[in-house]
């Protein structure tokens, strides 16, 4: 039997971030029993629209994975030499991300031009979002123009199954939770977490890690952090990802409330050698949304086994069940600062940490791979 052929259509290495993360950890569950090649961008953003600092990873090119730079994301004329070129390499299987709607006239035509090869390729998206956080004109048009060459779905979270079915109430789809992401590195021990990133070794440290974005609700945490049973309790906030938006209400916010160094931001990109730190650090992971779908961070927390509070918005719910791995509460700061001081007043810390220990095995990449081939095969 011939090894089958699969084309992973999306963001890899020399792009960074959490799709290139997933894309290049799913192609290496992958290629265990496949051949795999990832179709990433020469030009994925105009810069215009990009809201950080940078596009490009810094560290090096993975060696075990067989990426092409090939789409641009602007160029129709690119979209079809794609999709041709993909015709012609005749794969069993394409699988393709969707976060996006501004991706939707790009990726749609290469996928409609790719499938003309007999009915051959199959095609498979693994869907972020589909109502985006941030609405624009043409959202809608461009992810319905997405979805018509695709011939199943696996959503991570119900709320996006139930996003989905709103466009798509027929086609194949199946619920899979996030697997982890274990390409970060090993645990380490918080002490040595702490002297990488020259942190107090006695203190308590909460963590917001991640692109900073309005939808994440960073202004509901710093409020929280003014909360004067937050200051009794001597916690302190560690900060850990770029601005995609203006920083300065951000800031003007931490004068406002007279944080001073009781939150510590480090606002530049993390590589990916230096998130073990800052979640081995923390004593706990704190994702303060204002909506969500599903969130990889929520994911690198189980790798690291840290506890979590969430809010109860979208599907991170489904994945940090309350009063077990975490807290879940309502998107308002009063109500934030008391799950966290739930957690050091009642020495929640190894509890939780062995039931978010437990809990992670069952977000498994071999799962969804499994998932994959079951709907490749209907």
């Amino acid at each position: 039997m011939a090894t089958q052929k699969i084309i992973i259509l999306g963001t890899a290495f020399p792009y960074r971030g959490g799709i290139a993360a997933y894309n290049e950890r799913l192609a290496r569950e992958l290629q265990l029993q496949a051949e795999v090649e990832i179709w990433t961008f020469t030009l994925q953003y105009p810069q215009f629209l990009f809201p950080g600092q940078s596009q490009y990873a810094t560290d090096p090119a993975p060696t075990d994975l067989h990426i092409r730079r090939l789409v641009n994301a602007v160029n129709p004329l690119n979209w079809l030499r794609i999709g041709r070129m993909m015709k012609q390499f005749a794969p069993d299987l394409v699988i393709v991300k969707f976060w996006l709607p501004f991706m939707g006239p790009a990726l749609g035509t290469i996928l409609r031009i790719g499938k003309k090869n007999a009915r051959h390729t199959k095609v498979i998206s693994i869907l972020d979002n589909m109502i985006p956080h941030e609405k624009r004109p043409g959202d809608v048009a461009f992810s319905k123009y997405f979805l018509k060459p695709v011939d199943a779905f696996i959503a991570m979270s119900q709320k996006v199954l139930d996003d989905l079915r709103l466009f798509e109430p027929a086609k194949p789809a199946s619920l899979v939770p996030h697997p982890i992401y274990d390409n970060y590195g090993p645990i380490i021990p918080k002490a040595e977490a702490r002297k990488h990133l020259h942190l107090d070794p006695d203190q308590r440290y909460i963590l917001f890690f991640g692109f900073i974005r309005k939808y994440k609700g960073l202004d509901l945490l710093l409020q929280a952090m003014a909360d004067p049973r937050i200051i009794a309790a001597n916690i302190k906030c560690i900060v850990a990802g770029e601005f995609y938006e203006d920083a300065a209400p951000y800031q003007a916010l931490m004068e406002q409330l007279n944080l001073g160094d009781r939150v510590l931001l480090h606002t530049d990109f993390i590589p990916n050698d230096a998130v073990k730190d800052y979640f081995c650090a923390a004593d706990l992971v704190v994702q303060p949304y204002k909506s969500a779908t599903q969130s990889g961070i929520s994911q690198i927390a189980y790798h690291f086994e840290k506890p979590m509070v969430v809010t109860s918005v979208g599907g991170l719910t489904e994945m940090v069940p309350h009063g077990v791995v975490g807290y879940q509460t309502e998107p308002v700061p009063a109500d934030i600062a008391t799950a966290i001081v739930k957690y050091y007043n009642e020495a929640q810390e190894a509890p939780m940490t062995a039931a978010v220990r437990a809990a992670k095995l069952q977000y498994s990449w071999s799962r969804i791979a499994t998932e994959i081939h079951t709907l490749a095969s209907l």
